[in-house]
């Protein structure tokens, strides 16, 4: 091989010819740079080149070499006298254990040249409405890495290949994974299972492949989601400082190269009016957290005072326009089963003294602090699961399940699993069958949503007549029906729905999160007309029950109910 002239741009490594390459990179002024190139499988540096800060431009070192190999090398930077990986690096070898010491000392980590084809087999992306999705928060590793799983390839991308049937059954068609890219996991005196801080963006995480050539492993799990109709969102926090033309390079190599389907950012670090402007980006979904929301329904959930305001305000809001989905859990701040089950945060083993992850969670722990044999406690908590669930997805806007929550899981009170590779953070598979009932709520009311175009519109609800119904797209009710509990002290809401497509059926749902019963009166039907109760915290009945009494109806003490104003049924 020979060096020849090189180009400042693009940063990384760029393939010229058949036989030549680029190689750029950014290096501080007044520190040296050396490339350092390895024959595959040997530990020894084989030739190395130095990349002299006059013959660069700005900050940024280059040089091209002809008559070059790849297939044969690996290749490194050597910058002020230490071993470093390329900050463009495509994909990683020698480090193949989660949870171990990277080695650069020893020259063992090292960056791999793409040399591959990939066959997408014409591959399409599903590009669902944001209406249509249901999203599924995951951990690549802790989704599957429990015995309990009965995965073959445990903790890896296949390993969420082997559970698309799980969750289509479930109903869900998105999933949005923490972060696949390269990461350190030992960080001075933790570890870092969660991924988020400084990375290699660029390169899929080599201990997430079952195989050795985690690109192909990769591309097969998003190829394999999209056959089955489910969307690949990657969250992408990046970290404080970053380049925003990093950013942007960043997100368009995953969505040309991967085939995926969106990003959900942290808009503190990323630039995300550019993004939204971006050409090309345009046709990715793009996402960011909303703790508004999610705030907003804990604190009605477990009946805070003066929160019918904001509670009205998230029913309606069409929050995907704005580039967020609705979740009410996440992976910091308590499981669904935890958030039931914990008035604090149990954090101890992370061995920060319980002084790590949020202090506010607005949880609550239904009368007892963690596992409860009580029956009242018990349950208590499991209706206020099953309420959270139909928060989430009676709301308009795209909801978000994290994982796990569907059967129960716990992380025994931790909110901040941020170090814990182990059975802690790990979903425990084992409890689909003891909350086989809530996966079964869940499923059910999944598919009900779905089902029900009025719950999840395209459009952002206003409170007005449209389109000639006579009655508002969405109006808000209490006891009394077409007034507004104004109450500080209320704890209680009516939703009505106007029929999307334009006919008479309407819509009632009766959220009832105080600790007595409420009479909510119902608001008149057309003659002919009737309520029919369609389902709610005991589940979607099957076949609706007509009330008795059309012009109200008492709702237990916490509890939800949804009904649907239809034409009568012959006969009754």
């Amino acid at each position: 091989m020979k060096r020849v002239k090189g180009y400042p741009q693009p940063l990384g490594i760029y393939q010229l010819g058949e036989t030549s390459y680029n190689f750029a990179v950014s290096v501080p002024k007044g520190k040296t740079c050396e490339l350092l190139l390895y024959h595959v499988g040997d530990e020894v540096v084989a030739h190395q080149f130095e990349m002299s800060q006059e013959d660069g431009i700005g900050e940024v070192r280059f040089l091209a070499l002809e008559g070059f190999d790849a297939k044969s090398y690996e290749y490194n930077y050597k910058i002020d006298g230490k071993v470093c990986l390329d900050p463009y690096v495509r994909e990683i070898t020698g480090h193949s254990t989660f949870g171990t010491k990277w080695n650069f000392e020893e020259h063992k980590v090292r960056g791999k040249f793409q040399v591959r084809d990939y066959d997408w087999e014409g591959d399409k992306r599903p590009e669902l409405s944001f209406s249509e999705v249901i999203a599924y928060a995951l951990h690549v590793r802790g989704f599957t890495k429990h015995a309990s799983s009965k995965v073959k390839n445990k903790g890896t991308f296949r390993g969420i290949i082997e559970k698309i049937p799980y969750l289509k059954e479930l109903g869900i068609n998105q999933i949005q994974c923490m972060p696949i890219y390269e990461f350190e996991e030992c960080i001075e005196h933790y570890q870092n299972y969660w991924g988020y801080g400084k990375g290699f963006y660029f390169a899929p995480k080599a201990t997430y492949a079952a195989s050795k050539d985690v690109q192909i492993e990769f591309k097969d799990m998003v190829k394999a989601c999209h056959k089955s109709g489910i969307e690949v969102i990657l969250e992408m926090p990046f970290h404080q400082g970053i380049l925003p033309q990093v950013v942007l390079e960043c997100l368009k190599y995953y969505f040309l190269e991967y085939h995926v389907d969106g990003f959900l950012l942290n808009p503190y670090h990323s630039p995300w009016d550019s993004i939204l402007q971006d050409p090309l980006l345009k046709a990715a979904k793009l996402f960011k957290r909303d703790e508004w929301y999610q705030n907003t329904m804990r604190r009605f959930l477990k009946g805070d005072e003066g929160m019918i305001p904001e509670i009205m305000k998230q029913m309606c809001r069409q929050s995907a326009l704005e580039g967020c989905c609705n979740y009410i859990t996440t992976f910091t701040g308590f499981t669904l089963q935890d958030l039931v089950s914990y008035d604090g945060k149990h954090n101890e083993a992370n061995g920060e003294q319980n002084q790590d992850g949020p202090d506010y969670n607005y949880s609550w722990n239904c009368g007892a602090e963690g596992p409860s044999r009580k029956k009242s406690v018990v349950t208590l908590r499991k209706n206020q699961v099953r309420n959270a669930f139909l928060l989430l997805l009676t709301s308009q806007s795209t909801p978000c399940i994290l994982a796990g929550d569907e059967f129960g899981n716990s992380q025994n009170g931790n909110n901040n699993c941020y170090c814990q590779d182990n059975e802690i953070s790990w979903l425990n598979w084992n409890n689909k069958r003891k909350y086989s009932d809530l996966f079964s709520f869940v499923k059910e009311l999944i598919s009900f949503r779905k089902q029900q175009a009025v719950f999840h519109q395209e459009e952002h609800l206003l409170g007005m007549d449209r389109k000639g119904r006579g009655i508002p797209d969405i109006s808000f009710h209490g006891e009394n029906a077409w007034q507004i509990p104004n109450s500080v002290a209320s704890r209680q809401l009516g939703v009505l729905y106007a029929d999307v497509q334009g006919g008479s059926q309407n819509w009632f749902v009766a959220y009832n999160m105080h600790w007595e019963k409420h009479t909510f009166a119902l608001p008149a039907l057309k003659k002919g007309y009737q309520w029919y109760l369609v389902g709610g915290t005991k589940g979607i009945l099957e076949n609706p029950i007509p009330l008795e009494e059309q012009k109200n109806i008492e709702i237990e003490e916490r509890t939800i109910a949804i009904l649907q104003g239809r034409q009568e049924e012959s006969g009754e």
